[in-house]
């Protein structure tokens, strides 16, 4: 590893004894090497960190301390990483071939903006249940995300010098904010689809947990960023696609 890495991948951990080895063996497997993987510990008292050292290649930074919550120890890990690109990948999550890196990084040598990619949606055996319900759009701008988090984070490359601090104001999601944030410092044509699957999504996170909440936040940041009208008349076309998507599972 050079003392400045193309990419940085971020995990953030606590208590992730269960769910750390997926992620860990993803990034054992990756056959590109040229990336730093830093773990954000936030104080586990389970054998997390442990098993993150056992499952390590010599590319693993670790900081364990108490933090002010998710994004909190996502802010800590920007301001740690070192690479040209950042990408966070957190306890449980995983990428979905040992050739994800090589992808991504191959897409960096046209020096895009933000480099991202499909995401499918696995339980905590490692079962695929499915895509997400949102689609990745083959143009990316900052107007894609006033329909929503089309791209998922974990899926979602950019730009260190890009990429601003989290809003620790959200609890629950900082980062569809964030990744608009992003859209807005990136230049229009200097996002890359890589048009394929390339994260498998643990399905219990903290929005999974918390979805009435994420919502309403996601609700404030998409008026924030878009307009009160225009997110109004979005949500009615939500709720319209929520009921035909389950109209279509009853047939």
């Amino acid at each position: 590893m050079t003392d400045n890495p193309l990419i940085s991948i971020i995990t953030i951990t606590f208590n992730a004894a269960r769910q750390i080895p997926a992620t860990m063996e993803s990034v054992g497997r990756q056959d590109f090497t040229d990336f730093e993987h830093i773990i954000i510990d936030g104080a586990s008292s389970d054998e997390t960190i442990p098993i993150a050292r056992g499952m390590a290649s010599p590319r693993l930074r670790v900081l364990s301390e108490p933090d002010n919550g998710l994004y909190d120890a996502m802010n800590k890990g920007l301001h740690m990483a070192k690479g040209r690109y950042v990408l966070f990948l957190n306890a449980g999550d995983a990428f979905h071939s040992p050739a994800i890196l090589s992808l991504y990084a191959e897409a960096a040598k046209k020096s895009p903006d933000i480099i991202y990619g499909d995401t499918v949606i696995v339980d905590s055996d490692r079962k695929l249940l499915g895509p997400r319900h949102l689609s990745v759009p083959d143009l990316l701008t900052f107007e894609s995300f006033s329909k929503g988090m089309l791209i998922c984070h974990q899926a979602f490359m950019v730009r260190k010098d890009l990429a601003p601090d989290y809003d620790t104001s959200y609890r629950f999601s900082a980062d569809y904010d964030w990744t608009v944030r992003c859209l807005l410092r990136s230049k229009p044509g200097k996002c890359i689809n890589l048009k394929t699957v390339v994260i498998d999504y643990l399905s219990d996170g903290l929005t999974d947990k918390n979805k009435i909440p994420s919502l309403k936040e996601r609700f404030r940041i998409m008026a924030n960023h878009y307009g009160m009208g225009k997110t109004i008349l979005r949500h009615l076309s939500f709720v319209w696609r929520a009921m035909r998507r389950r109209m279509s599972k009853t047939d």
